[in-house]
C-alpha cells in the first residue's frame, strides 16, 4: 500500500530523502493555510509538522485517512493527542534529537550569568573596563534542581558531571533519577536549591506553575532558567521576584509571549511592562527558543522521525 505523507513545514532534507527511499510518498505544503490543508488532508496517510499551526479536533475529522503525525521536535502540545489517539492516530515526536543541543544551551547560560559575560561584553564595547563591578560566581559547590527528569533533564545533568555540585531532580514519574541526578520531593528540591532548570512540557498541570508562591517556597534566593515552555513561567511573577532579589537571575529560551508557531512573539507594538523589565535587565539572559535549534540536532531529529516512521510500518 502507498503511503502519502504530507510535510508542511521544512526540515533537514534526509527526512525527504530517506522517506523516499524508504518507499513513502512525500507531498509539501509550506504556505498554505490551515483551512486549504484541511480541504484536502484526507488524501493523505501521515503528515510531518513543526509547529506551523494546531492539529485540532477539526483538523482531525478532516483526515479521514491519517494513520500517523510526526511532529520534528520534542513537544505535542499543538496536536489534540487524546483524540488523535481516539482516532489510532500514532504520535511520533523526537525528543532525543536535540536533547544534547539544549543541555549545552541550558549550561551555557548558567555559566555566562554566573559571570556576567553578556554585561561584561557589552561594556567593554562601549569602552568600559570594569573588573569589580564583573566579578562572577562559581558553580562549584551549589546544588542545581532540574524539574522534569526526561530526555531534556537528563542531557542537562549529563553535562554536570565535570561540576563539583548536587544534582536533583523531580518529576511526577517514579524512579527516573539516575547517576547523574538524585531524584527527590518538590519540597526538597526546594529547601536545598541554589540554581533551578525547567524542563517540562506545557501542560494544564505545568501551565503557570512557576509564579511568586512557587518561587518563593525555595528556600534559598535562587537563579531560574527555562528552556522547556514559556507559558510554563508567569513573567510578572519571575520580574517581582526578581526585584525582591528572591531570584537572582534569568535565563530564557522561551517566553510566555511566543505564539504557538515559537516563530514571533506580540502581533502589535505594545511591549508589556514585565517584558519590558526582562529587556531592560541586566541579570536576565533570552534567547529565541533556540536552546535545541542547532546544526547538529536539526539532522538528529530527521534522523529520529525517519527511523519512528520507518519502525511504525515494518520498514527498519
Amino acid at each position: 500500500m502507498d503511503i502519502k505523507i504530507l510535510h508542511i513545514d521544512s526540515n533537514h532534507p534526509l527526512l525527504w530523502e530517506q522517506l523516499e527511499q524508504a518507499g513513502f510518498i512525500n507531498h509539501a505544503d509550506f504556505t498554505s493555510t490551515k483551512q486549504e490543508i484541511e480541504a484536502k488532508i484526507q488524501d493523505y496517510n501521515g503528515i510531518v509538522i513543526r509547529s506551523r499551526f494546531k492539529i485540532d479536533k477539526q483538523f482531525l475529522d478532516k483526515a479521514t485517512n491519517l494513520q500517523f503525525i510526526a511532529r520534528v521536535g520534542a513537544g505535542l502540545e499543538s496536536i489534540d493527542c487524546d483524540y488523535a489517539t481516539s482516532k489510532n492516530i500514532a504520535l511520533i515526536a523526537a525528543p532525543e534529537g536535540n536533547c544534547n543541543a539544549v543541555g549545552e544551551h541550558t549550561l551555557g547560560m548558567i555559566l555566562s550569568l554566573f559571570n556576567k559575560l553578556n554585561i561584561a561584553d557589552s561594556e567593554i564595547r562601549c569602552g568600559e573596563w570594569n573588573r569589580e563591578k564583573n566579578r562572577g560566581y562559581e558553580l562549584d559547590g551549589k546544588t542545581v534542581g532540574v524539574i522534569g527528569y526526561g530526555n531534556m533533564g537528563k542531557a542537562f545533568a549529563k553535562k554536570l558531571r565535570g561540576f563539583d555540585v548536587e544534582v536533583l531532580c523531580y518529576d511526577i514519574k517514579e524512579n527516573v533519577g539516575d547517576a547523574n541526578a538524585r531524584q527527590v520531593s518538590l519540597q526538597e528540591l526546594q529547601q536545598k536549591t541554589d540554581v533551578l532548570s525547567l524542563h517540562i512540557p506545557w501542560t494544564p498541570e505545568t501551565d503557570k506553575m512557576v509564579n511568586l508562591d512557587f518561587i518563593n517556597a525555595f528556600a534559598k534566593d535562587i537563579w531560574i532558567i527555562n528552556t522547556s515552555r514559556g507559558k510554563n513561567i508567569i513573567t510578572a511573577d519571575l520580574v517581582t521576584a526578581m526585584e525582591s532579589g528572591k531570584v537572582l537571575g534569568a535565563g530564557l529560551d522561551v517566553l510566555e509571549y511566543e505564539k504557538l508557531s515559537f516563530e514571533t512573539l506580540f502581533k502589535d507594538k505594545n511591549t508589556p511592562d514585565a517584558f519590558q523589565y526582562l529587556l531592560d535587565g541586566r541579570k536576565v539572559i533570552l534567547t529565541p527558543h533556540i536552546a535545541g535549534w542547532t546544526y547538529e540536532s536539526h539532522e538528529r531529529l530527521a534522523q529520529v522521525i525517519v527511523d519512528k516512521i520507518k519502525a511504525l510500518y515494518g520498514k527498519m
